[in-house]
């Protein structure tokens, strides 16, 4: 059991070095080979912050276990909202631009509406290949609409957008880094850790919900806590939006059209809080002067987090 334990962090350790280590060594070759910042920006960096999240579900659905694959983005959806937003928000009141407002945010609701009604609308618990491939053409959507408003906001270039100076050969090692870290990570992750939910009698969906998605997830609480402090405010909250987009429309859109997903038991409970919590998030802007998420709010999503944690452990 401590092997399944130790192999599992070290897993999740591997997929997130993994994760950096190609981002680092993707950005790098781009700009060798003269792509635009933002180019990279919306294509590798965008992507690498989500590997973590993708191998692990697709991991998951070759080998069989949909109720981690779900759990697993259900789990990040979540986390991403009530535990990150809410951490950040008490750290410092969280700005929301525009875009984000009238666009991201309620395609987030929608990703949200989607998996409830692809689960339940037919009362068969099951995403199928067509519903999966009905998530990845909005994902191209989404992906359009990202370049085209880049290029229309920042006339091509991002300035924010850091690309270290290697040469070919070390960006093409790291690349080969990473993808052995992702792999090898992603291997790890969800063997042992459901390995660890056999041997304790709990279920693959509470795993991926918890363990499995909290530790994918990390990287992106780690951004949004560095983002606030830095007073960069609308990036925290634009990291989160974007990746709960890219979770529901990319990975689990993928993971379906691998094989469909048959929901767990008492899945309701997490798809409902996974709704809430996108609709709470759209409301709380309002609610105060400017678009804002204010300490408060921040508070009262984290309570909502705990809370959450507390009935899934019950239940």
């Amino acid at each position: 059991m401590l092997l399944n334990i130790l192999l599992l962090s070290g897993g999740l350790i591997a997929l997130i070095y993994g994760a950096n280590f190609l981002v680092d060594g993707g950005s790098a070759l781009a700009h060798r080979l003269k792509v635009t910042p933002m180019v990279i920006g919306l294509t590798i960096v965008a992507f690498g912050t989500s590997t973590p999240e993708l191998v692990v579900n697709l991991v998951s659905s070759l080998e069989g276990s949909a109720a981690l694959a779900i759990g697993n983005v259900v789990g990040s959806n979540i986390f991403n909202i009530l535990a990150i937003l809410g951490i950040t928000a008490l750290i410092v009141p969280l700005g929301v631009k525009k875009m984000t407002t009238w666009v991201e945010i309620p395609l987030a609701v929608l990703a949200a509406a989607l998996i409830l009604l692809f689960i339940y609308g037919e009362r068969d618990g099951l995403i199928t290949r067509t519903e999966g491939i009905c998530l990845l053409i909005f994902f191209i959507m989404f992906l359009i609409y990202t370049f085209v408003l880049a290029k229309t906001s920042s006339g091509g270039e991002d300035e924010n957008i850091q690309i270290k100076n290697y040469s070919i050969g070390k960006s093409c090692l790291l690349i080969l880094l990473g993808l052995a870290g992702l792999i090898g990570g992603g291997r790890l992750l969800v063997t042992n850790a459901i390995s660890i939910a056999q041997a304790f009698g709990i279920s693959e969906r509470i795993i991926g919900l918890t363990i499995v998605s909290i530790g994918t997830s990390l990287p992106e609480l780690a951004t949004s806590i560095i983002a606030a402090r830095k007073n960069n405010a609308d990036i925290a909250i634009g990291n989160v939006v974007g990746s709960n987009i890219f979770n529901t429309f990319l990975i689990l859109g993928a993971s379906a059209t691998i094989t469909p997903l048959q929901a767990p038991a008492g899945s309701m409970l997490d798809l409902v809080t996974n709704i809430v919590a996108s609709i709470l998030l759209f409301i709380f802007i309002f609610t105060g002067q400017g678009r804002k998420i204010n300490r408060w709010e921040g508070g009262i999503f984290f309570a909502m987090y705990i809370a959450y944690l507390i009935l899934l452990i019950r239940g």
